[in-house]
């Protein structure tokens, strides 16, 4: 992860928020490039599910909501989780996330107690292990369980996962939602919530969307934007942040046809990531067990991605039965109910959820890009070369065209060639550079990456008007003519 944190500074993906003030906690500003390639994941998810699809409409719901909301969703009363303090360093922790390793000796002999918030289980197995052959003593066993999990009498035993004093508070539960005021008077009649997802702004304007689109089941409604969870201990760079953008779906169908589509839905998800070019060995789908289901939840299937820190959620696609739709219903005093044909009754759809976070899907694309190649270098030596292998849907810069040297004779040409691409590549990012060796900007261009440079140089404008594309994964080099060169970019970067 350091080495990705460090190039997407270097490089302009992504930034900390108000890092000149010292930073601001679970906050991050996404520079030049990593605004692209954001919005490039986000506009590949719209076209695939609301675009490339008949049964799709899109909504942009409001931050602010009826407060109203947030009780019938249950977020007010359920949207916690459990909090522990370090009383002698003042750090905070959720409890569920600090993982206690207990190595048993006997039923006389306290154990030995670890802690990490590192996800990795048998890291803290091996530290309890070796901290019991330090003191010469026999473990009978180790188990590891979640702070909040274990035993009350061992956790004013429990050492604090970053100075390690043993002074943890009891969990406590910490709602999740930011809170804010409505006018000029901070009073609780004017209190309003930053939303903590995007789904409800869907389920509240179901019956608009039924009305206006003039809708049959089975439809969904999708939806891209930000959500706000003051998360207790955000971290692992842009994985888990207290500002984040979601793309939702809320898929209506009706009840006994949930689990098909809930299968379908799945199915559907998980191949999109792949057909972008990630890896599908470090893809993995995990069904909930029904004792983490959320409260709305007949099923959850989360697809993970192997993250440094391991296996980790990068989006979950729920079937959330009939929850919402009932619950806006009784709060609201409002009939949010669909009228079958076929049955003549008003019934109450079920919803299919797949909720994918657009900062997570960014963090995991970028991973999944990096690479470190040797590469010659020249006088039979080998270079190291980092190059992230987008797939040319997501890549921030299409292409860059570099002249061979600033020389005056390629410069017009140069830029010619750059003003002609981004005309005629439409939407899609062009780079023109020209400083330092030709070398040196493959090898940025490369580390950007950036699926195609085109090279002007001294045969094209004195010889052949010609120029040469060269590809990123294969660094192979072709001539093309100059007047061919949109058509042969539009092709490779599948633009027909």
């Amino acid at each position: 992860m350091d080495k990705i944190v460090s190039l997407a500074k270097r490089r302009g993906f992504i930034f900390q928020s108000s890092e000149i003030y010292g930073g601001q906690g679970g906050a991050w500003d996404y520079g030049p490039l990593g605004v692209e390639l954001k919005n490039n994941i986000k506009r590949a998810w719209w076209r695939s599910n609301v675009l490339e699809r008949p049964d799709m409409v899109g909504l942009d719901a409001a931050i602010l909501m009826h407060p109203r909301t947030w009780e019938a969703s249950g977020h007010v009363g359920h949207f916690t989780d459990p909090m522990v303090d370090c009383r002698a360093c003042q750090h905070r922790f959720r409890a569920d996330h600090v993982l206690v390793g207990m190595g048993v000796i006997s039923p006389d002999v306290p154990p030995i107690l670890l802690s990490s918030t590192d996800s990795e289980t048998d890291k803290l197995r091996l530290a309890v292990e070796k901290r019991a052959r330090d003191r010469h003593l026999t473990l009978d066993h180790v188990q590891v369980e979640a702070y909040n999990s274990i035993d009350p009498s061992n956790r004013d035993k429990v050492p604090c996962p970053e100075c390690e004093t043993p002074a943890l508070t009891e969990p406590r539960l910490f709602n999740l939602m930011f809170k804010t005021f409505v006018g000029p008077v901070e009073e609780d009649a004017a209190q309003v919530y930053l939303r903590p997802e995007t789904a409800q702004g869907m389920f509240v304007n179901f019956a608009n969307v039924v009305t206006s689109m003039r809708r049959k089941l089975p439809f969904g409604i999708a939806q891209v934007g930000k959500a706000f969870r003051n998360e207790i201990t955000p971290g692992n760079f842009t994985f888990r942040s207290r500002e984040f953008e979601q793309m939702e779906i809320e898929f209506f169908v009706k009840p006994g046809t949930d689990d098909e589509w809930h299968q379908r839905w799945i199915a559907d998800r998980l191949a999109w990531y792949s057909s972008l070019g990630m890896d599908a060995t470090r893809l993995r789908l995990r069904p909930h067990d029904p004792d983490e289901l959320a409260h709305y939840a007949k099923g959850t299937s989360d697809i993970e991605y192997l993250f440094p820190m391991g296996w980790s959620e990068l989006e979950g696609i729920a079937n959330r039965t009939d929850f919402d739709l009932g619950q806006h219903s009784e709060f609201s005093g409002q009939k949010l109910t669909y009228f079958d044909d076929e049955t003549g009754e008003h019934i109450t759809p079920y919803v299919i959820e797949p909720s994918a976070g657009a900062d997570r899907a960014t963090l995991a694309f970028l991973l999944d890009a990096y690479h470190e190649e040797e590469v010659p270098a020249g006088g039979g030596k080998t270079e190291t070369r980092v190059v992230l292998k987008f797939h040319s849907t997501l890549a921030p810069v299409k292409v860059a065209v570099l002249p061979l040297s600033r020389n005056e004779k390629l410069t017009p040409t140069a830029q010619e060639v750059y003003a002609t691409l981004r005309t005629r590549l439409r939407d899609q990012l062009v780079q023109y550079d020209d400083s330092q060796s030709i070398g040196r900007r493959y090898r940025r261009q490369d580390e950007i990456g950036t699926p195609f440079c085109v090279t002007v140089d001294f045969e094209t404008v004195e010889n052949d008007h010609a120029v040469t594309i060269r590809e990123r994964d294969s660094m192979a080099q072709e001539r093309v003519a100059i007047a061919d060169l949109v058509p042969a970019l539009r092709e490779k970067l599948g633009l027909e």
